[in-house]
């Protein structure tokens, strides 16, 4: 591991500058009028920063404005109503579930609408147990509303001062995703390589991708300004990405069977070189990567162009050793896929030039995409909400879960005397999550970091007294804290109990023994509950959920099989379906595998027809593999090669995806699943082979056969993969079928 380049990816992305910014913004109103004597009024505006900066996540300007914006008159809403029935404990153990219920349910309208529920509940949680009188309620409310102001004021002010910062440190983190999933595939070539665990790690790695290019696009594709405008940035950091998009669709592509590869050339050593060679390509990404969220050139890749000539030596040279008639098929897939290799390392070289030179000419995308389609919109429509209200709903049962789980949070807190409750209710919204896998990770690691972070607490405060150190200590675990919460949550636990610990001792709380045992238990009741009622309690297993899953995936990658395919059958398609088609596909395709990984980590009694779901998501993931290297070809051979004898294959695959999908829609299968063979184009493929055999024997080795075999062949090659693969899940699905293991997707 390059740790200077982690050092710096970290340091340069927005998860850091989100941590300073919160620091930033939550400290400084405190510190402020702590100076001018009013610490009480700085804690309430710091406590309304805080609940504002939840909602505060990465997007474009104009909805995160609208969502603090949101946030702000909701936090004071539901602040002023807290106040207000605090006196009254009956009221509030009314108030506590129905608010919980109500801000869940509203996380069905998209994750920004579910930030904005989380930071009410937490203002309400840090509202129960503060008794305000008289005028006293209005203004804690109106310090609560004055501090989100402040947040939104200071975070809004940072964007207008560099509004393409954000753009470019999403850009880069998804650069870097990339990066590890090209890494992940190299693994491929490994001698000693375990397919199934690389599988589901490659699952995990474009599980990632995907979430991250559709961060970007959100950013990129909803901002007008960049999109439309003329500006060098704006339209270099847009075909950064798409260029990106293309080079990770390049990664995907695989032209034969890994186990026949390591079958035939496992002791020659050649495998082990194209890992290498693609470990370099990772690392040059990663470069490219730090470029675009630093904002500044990258060096020049020569060592990769020197790399890469040497690997074509080599290449050569053992093609030339190694051709015989029994090899030559798969010769031919070792070429496809240096050529691959080629192709990424000429992408990396276009990439390298947008970060480096500043003033190139950067053509627009041709033809025009109407950018519109690639992004999805947020729709308020109170139906959407309502429609939600059934136990089918994954957001309603988890709505359902958090009330109880909370309202039983509160009730132990007020039959039994401990000295900070509000911290039992703060686990239980932070831990309890829709996905119980999820809740269960959360669980662990608040468990874990809470003792963690007490010991280093309790360290800290033991060994160091000074007033300004400890401040200076807190608001460095403060900026860690937030900066590692949605990446490495436990890190972040550990730092921020510390970060918790010391703000108590500097506001006068000498017993800091005592605050950490109040700590420590709190947590842990906040965490049984949770789990109690995660496990217990209406709980989403992904074994249910999954068949959506399966279905949407397949249906979107037999629109872009169509979409690819076509062109071969001398049906050309546009860019833009092409382009909305791969997008689907492969977010589809991350969804599922995120799916299928969130079910193995539900417990084995869950885990229903496990091995048959990982064998399907498998599949798809070669599906989608095998499309795109076809869409490869499609881009230079397509108009070459079409012919009607394509439309067999296209039918007969097309056809096995579409009962696949029935199946897994409890639709009535078409007949049993029956093997189909595209005969027109393997007898000219044969023709081919027994030609260029002959040729072989009789020592012809350039011949106008070889340059139509190396090219026509890995065409059909990755029909029949495809159609293989195709006919393969429609057996799975078939199976699923009859077992009654799959259900209709809801």
């Amino acid at each position: 591991m390059d740790y200077i380049r982690e050092y710096k990816s970290f340091v340069n992305s927005y998860y850091f500058a989100e941590g300073l910014r919160i620091t930033i913004g939550v400290t400084l109103p405190a510190v402020v009028l702590n100076y001018f004597g009013h610490l009480d009024i700085g804690l309430v505006v710091a406590l309304g920063a805080m609940c504002t900066s939840v909602s505060d996540i990465p997007g474009p300007a104009l909805a995160r404005r609208n969502g603090m914006i949101a946030t702000i008159v909701i936090n004071c809403v539901v602040a002023l109503l807290t106040a207000l029935l605090v006196p009254y404990p009956v009221a509030l153990g009314i108030m506590v579930p129905v608010l919980c219920f109500l801000f869940s349910m509203i996380g069905v309208y998209g994750p920004r609408m579910n930030s904005i529920g989380v930071a009410a509940l937490l203002i309400m949680v840090l509202s129960l147990y503060k008794v305000h009188t008289g005028w006293g309620i209005l203004q804690s409310a109106f310090y609560v509303a004055a501090g989100g102001t402040w947040y939104t004021l200071f975070s809004l002010a940072l964007y207008n001062f560099r509004p393409y910062r954000l753009i470019q440190q999403a850009l880069g983190d998804s650069m870097f995703s990339i990066a590890d999933y090209l890494r992940t595939r190299g693994s491929f070539y490994d001698k000693n390589a375990d397919f199934e665990q690389v599988y589901l790690d490659m699952m995990e790695k474009q599980s990632q991708v995907q979430h991250k290019q559709l961060l970007v696009r959100e950013l990129l594709f909803k901002s007008r300004n960049i999109v439309k405008e003329s500006q060098q940035t704006g339209r270099t950091l847009l075909m950064i990405f798409t260029e990106s998009i293309d080079l990770f669709e390049r990664t995907t592509t695989s032209f034969h069977s890994y186990e026949a590869l390591h079958k035939l050339f496992d002791d020659s050593g050649i495998l082990e070189k194209f890992r290498l060679y693609i470990d370099q390509l990772a690392a040059e990404l990663e470069i490219n990567a730090l470029a675009v969220q630093s904002g500044e050139g990258s060096r020049q890749p020569d060592q990769l162009q020197r790399s890469l000539s040497l690997l074509q030596k080599e290449f050569t040279q053992f093609s030339d050793a190694q051709r015989s008639p029994s090899t030559f098929e798969g010769l031919i897939s070792l070429k496809k896929i240096v050529q691959s290799l080629e192709d990424i390392t000429r992408r990396l070289y276009t990439l390298h030039n947008y970060t480096k030179n500043r003033d190139v000419q950067v053509k627009p995308d041709a033809p025009a995409l109407d950018y519109d389609q690639f992004v999805s919109r947020t729709d308020l429509d109170p139906k959407h909400f309502f429609d939600n209200l059934t136990f089918t709903s994954g957001t309603f049962r988890h709505a359902l879960r958090l009330s109880i789980a909370m309202l039983a949070g509160f009730v132990l807190s007020h039959m039994f005397v401990l000295g900070h409750s509000y911290w039992i209710l703060l686990t239980i919204v932070v831990i309890l999550k829709p996905a119980y896998s999820v809740s269960r990770s959360r669980n662990y690691q608040r468990t874990i970091g809470t003792i963690g972070g007490a010991l280093l607490g309790f360290g800290i405060l033991f060994f160091i007294r000074d007033r300004t150190a400890l401040f200076i200590i807190m608001l460095v675990m403060m900026t860690g804290a937030y900066s590692l919460l949605r990446t490495r949550y436990l890190v972040s636990v550990v730092l921020m109990t510390p970060y918790v610990f010391i703000m108590f001792y500097l506001l006068g709380n000498q017993d800091y023994d005592k605050v950490i045992i109040d700590r420590l238990v709190d947590t842990t009741i906040g965490s049984v509950i949770a789990f109690a009622t995660s496990f217990l309690l209406l709980p989403a297993w992904e074994h249910k959920q999954i068949p959506a899953y399966m279905s949407e995936s397949l249906t979107a990658s037999l629109a872009y099989f169509k979409n690819v395919a076509e062109n071969f059958a001398g049906r050309p398609v546009t860019q833009l379906d092409y382009k909305l088609s791969r997008k689907n596909a492969f977010v589809a395709l991350g969804n599922l595998s995120e799916a299928f990984s969130r079910m193995l980590s539900e417990p084995r009694s869950k885990q229903k027809n496990a091995r048959p779901m990982h064998q399907f998501v498998v599949m798809v993931h070669m599906l989608n593999s095998h499309i795109a290297s076809l869409s490869h070809f499609s881009a230079s051979l397509a108009a070459k090669y079409h012919s009607e004898e394509f439309n067999q294959v296209i039918d007969a695959i097309m056809e096995d995806l579409d009962n696949a999908i029935g199946m897994i829609n409890r639709l009535p299968p078409d007949g049993e699943a029956a093997d189909t063979e595209p005969l027109l184009l393997n007898a000219r493929v044969k023709d081919l082979v027994n030609k260029r055999k002959l040729e072989l024997q009789q020592g012809l080795i350039d011949t106008e056969t070889r340059t139509s075999l190396s090219e026509f062949k890995p065409i059909v090659d990755q029909f029949l993969f495809i159609a293989g693969i195709a006919a393969d899940l429609e057996k799975i699905c078939l199976e699923f079928s009859k077992k009654g293991a799959v259900v209709p997707a809801l």
